[in-house]
């Protein structure tokens, strides 16, 4: 872990903040590829304002990097998330060759990176760096807090919401 990859995880959460002001899960995803400063690729959530299940933070992120460098094996990617990715979005991560997965909270009821399981004990023919845990606290107060102003919300009379 160094400082660029801390530098990367705050800019996964500032799009995890933009995906909660816009009444979404806070999920934020970023993929950088190797030898270059910028990141490729930015997303948030937006299964909820697209209405569509495969909207995941780590799914928008890798389908801008392909869209972005040409082609679907992110081989020098290392991708960047707020949340231990789910099993959908862990197969992804497989199919696109990403070089590495660093991610922040774990998810104990749909991580597929250890919490419920671990996609990658598999005997698959690509297998990414895995670091959870960083930048864990800032990531889990963030979904701490949206799930708790969205339970206040539906806890409020119709007028109010």
């Amino acid at each position: 872990m160094n400082e660029y990859d801390l530098q990367m995880m705050r800019l996964a959460l500032r799009e995890a903040e933009k995906a909660a002001a816009a009444g979404e899960t806070p999920v934020g995803a970023v993929l950088c590829w190797e030898g270059r400063e910028e990141p490729v690729a930015t997303a948030g959530n937006l299964r909820e304002t697209k209405k569509n299940a495969l909207y995941h933070a780590e799914l928008l992120a890798i389908h801008k990097a392909c869209a972005r460098l040409g082609g679907w094996r992110l081989w020098k990617g290392t991708l960047y998330v707020t949340l231990e990715p789910c099993p959908m979005c862990a197969g992804a991560i497989l199919n696109a060759r990403l070089k590495r997965v660093v991610f922040g909270a774990y998810d104990q009821k749909g991580g597929a990176m250890g919490s419920v399981f671990s996609l990658f004990d598999y005997p698959f023919n690509h297998k990414p760096q895995i670091e959870g845990g960083v930048m864990a606290k800032e990531s889990e107060a963030l979904l701490k807090q949206f799930f708790y102003e969205l339970r206040e919300k539906r806890k409020a009379p119709f007028s109010e919401k």
